[in-house]
């Protein structure tokens, strides 16, 4: 099955059957070739609905939860990103494409390195890639529009809550596998918080290595 068709599958039988509806983000889906941001041995999953290994112990996001990630925050553009856990890169650069600059912290090294070289192997140049322990956000350059937990935390953490714009949105998976939610956390310019449940999920926890050596570059 070639990439294009592989392509197409996915936004009709994963993401519209999930109530992706987003325009800009299923022309982004066809658009963005996802294969090649995934590791070499599962290009041919790619597509797939799954969470797809990395190193490390860790994982893809599936496209749905990506997608449904996407939708819910409802990027105007202007907006400063915090993701936390780059992975391989691909969710880092989907939300490249709506807003105006996104920050990525993980604390394995070959993943910020690699993900930068893939990200702007595709234009992809408002990325900032960190490499450091970031499983409490990333004091040194807050306030954030927005924060992204790709991988699990027990519970959401004042410090985490301290780095959000007011009016800001924060999504973060919370719970201990294999009972995860991904949860969507709104605060209002009077700091009054709300929160959505996006979808249930089981996903690898986020690492914790607050004696990493942190690079910026």
């Amino acid at each position: 099955m070639n990439k294009t068709l592989s392509q197409t599958n996915m936004i009709k039988q994963q993401l519209r059957t999930g109530n992706i509806f987003d325009k800009k983000i299923l022309d982004l889906y066809q658009s963005l070739p996802r294969d090649e941001y995934t590791p070499l041995s599962y290009r041919k999953f790619a597509y797939s609905d799954m969470q797809i290994p990395i190193a490390q112990q860790q994982s893809m996001l599936t496209p749905l939860e990506e997608a449904a990630i996407l939708q819910a925050l409802q990027l105007q553009g202007h907006e400063t990103i915090l993701e936390i856990g780059t992975g391989t890169g691909f969710f880092s650069s989907l939300l490249s494409n709506f807003a105006k600059r996104v920050i990525s912290v993980d604390c394995f090294e070959e993943f910020t390195l690699q993900a930068k070289k893939t990200c702007l192997a595709h234009g992809r140049t408002n990325i900032e890639f960190i490499t450091g322990d970031g499983h409490n956000g990333w004091v040194n350059l807050a306030p954030y529009d927005v924060i992204i937990l790709t991988g699990g935390i027990p519970n959401l953490t004042e410090v985490l809550k301290l780095q959000l714009c007011l009016g800001g949105k924060l999504f973060a998976i919370v719970g201990n596998r294999p009972a995860m939610a991904g949860n969507l956390y709104r605060v209002d310019h009077e700091n009054r918080w709300t929160q959505d449940l996006i979808f249930e999920t089981d996903t690898p926890m986020l690492i914790e290595n607050s004696h990493q050596q942190r690079f910026v570059f």
